[in-house]
């Protein structure tokens, strides 16, 4: 089950922004850019209970958990941005 959910919570990530860059409108941008952003936390929450509740290798968890950090920063100071310009 957490194998599932982190797969599709992973993938969700970068179908989103595909979907922002090719959005019709800048809101839509924004709110490809939103799910994207839950999804990377989503994903951050997975990898955490894969290396908390299972026998998974913690050495390769964090490392992924520490980019999936960086990833939400990007994506959250891009909403900054983004929201921002709009007011």
């Amino acid at each position: 089950m957490i194998a599932d959910q982190l797969l599709r919570s992973s993938i969700s990530i970068g179908v989103n922004i595909v979907e922002a860059k090719s959005s019709s409108s800048r809101r839509d941008f924004i709110k490809f850019y939103e799910i994207a952003l839950k999804s990377a936390n989503e994903s951050k929450y997975w990898f955490g209970l894969l290396r908390d509740a299972t026998e998974a290798k913690k050495e390769e968890i964090t490392p992924l958990l520490n980019e999936l950090e960086e990833i939400s920063k990007m994506l959250g100071a891009s909403l900054l941005t983004l929201k921002n310009k709009r007011l």
